[in-house]
């Protein structure tokens, strides 16, 4: 009888057993499933837009030079200061010039009297036509030579070309100068120019009275408008570049400072972005990991836009997709995932 009663209690302890482990193996795959957190696939509105290395430039820069060699005997440059358009900055020597200007005056004033006298004589037959047109043709030639002589002297006179601040000056009164001595410079900053190159792929979107961005500060992060103005009809040859040139609204800035300029190239509402790690590369395609019915799922992608942490996907993932985003490494095909978090795009 007990060893009847002991035959039945190992039977129903064997077939509890089995069913505890049937019931316990669902549990065991639960337990080896990889963790992994995920976002959802949300349309996003995203810019694209171009960065640029520009430089500023005076709305007018002249370099101000003699055009005759000599002495100078004024010279007047008030260093960082504003002058008006036409200003006398500075004389070369022009007393020999001006010496020869009043002979020639004297010589055309007696041509002129015996040019006079001869057209008397020629009206009465006193006179034959030669002499009067050799009298009249010096009276011609001296006023040529006076015309000549003024534009000699019009040449060592330096005045300002239009209204500007006036940089250092570089040399003293009474120095020697030449074509190529540079006496100052002239700058007109009321209204400051951008100018910056593209690649030419970007030239479509380029159009004059469009805006641009330009980071005048990049410690401040310190942005202001310009209008772009005007462009290269030429695409540079070496770079490939377009050359660009906008009309800033607003900003102190000196002329030669070095600015970045960002240029809309496109703007979607409709883009669904990723954070970068989670791509992996192939040697043939890029990658992402989608949790579908708790499984791992493989799919190939065409990236685009980038930014600092988010990648632009063109194809291969919907809205509404659960994208891994952690946990990638360990993911197979097909293998069991199970989601940790729910996680938000960083923006």
């Amino acid at each position: 009888m007990y060893i009847r009663l002991f035959s039945l209690l190992a039977l129903v302890f064997s077939i509890a057993s089995c069913k505890s482990k049937q019931e316990g193996a669902p549990q065991k795959n639960t337990s080896n499933a990889t963790m992994v957190d995920v976002i959802v696939a949300q349309p996003k509105t995203i810019e694209n837009k171009i960065e640029a290395n520009g430089t500023v430039v005076a709305n007018e820069y002249v370099e101000l030079r003699p055009e005759v060699s000599g002495r100078l005997t004024y010279l007047n440059v008030p260093e960082g200061k504003f002058v008006e358009k036409g200003t006398l900055i500075a004389k070369v020597f022009d007393e020999d010039l001006q010496a020869q200007l009043a002979k020639t005056k004297v010589l055309l004033d007696l041509a002129e009297k015996n040019e006079v006298r001869l057209r008397k004589l020629l009206a009465v037959n006193g006179a034959n036509q030669s002499d009067y047109d050799a009298a009249l043709g010096a009276v011609n030639g001296y006023k040529a030579d006076i015309a000549y002589t003024q534009s000699l002297i019009e040449k060592t006179i330096i005045k300002a070309p239009f209204s500007g601040v006036v940089g250092l000056r570089l040399v003293s009164p009474g120095a020697y100068v030449s074509p190529a001595t540079l006496i100052a410079t002239i700058q007109q900053v009321d209204k400051i120019k951008v100018d910056f190159t593209i690649p030419e792929q970007y030239a479509s979107i380029i159009k004059k009275g469009a805006s641009v961005d330009i980071e005048t500060d990049a410690l401040k992060q310190i942005k202001t408008k310009a209008i772009i103005i005007a462009t290269e009809p030429q695409i540079t040859a070496s770079s490939r570049n377009l050359k660009v040139r906008a009309l800033m609204q607003d900003g102190n800035i000196n002329p030669g400072a070095f600015v970045k300029v960002y240029v809309q190239a496109s703007k979607d509402s409709k883009a669904i972005m990723v954070p970068t790690g989670c791509i992996i590369p192939d040697d043939m395609n890029k990658q992402l990991v989608l949790v579908k019915n708790g499984k791992a799922r493989f799919v190939n992608v065409k990236t685009g836009v980038r930014e600092a942490d988010n990648v632009e996907i063109i194809s291969g993932v919907n809205p509404g997709d659960s994208v891994v985003v952690t946990g990638v490494l360990f993911a197979r095909p097909n293998a069991a995932l199970k989601v940790r978090s729910v996680k938000q795009l960083d923006r």
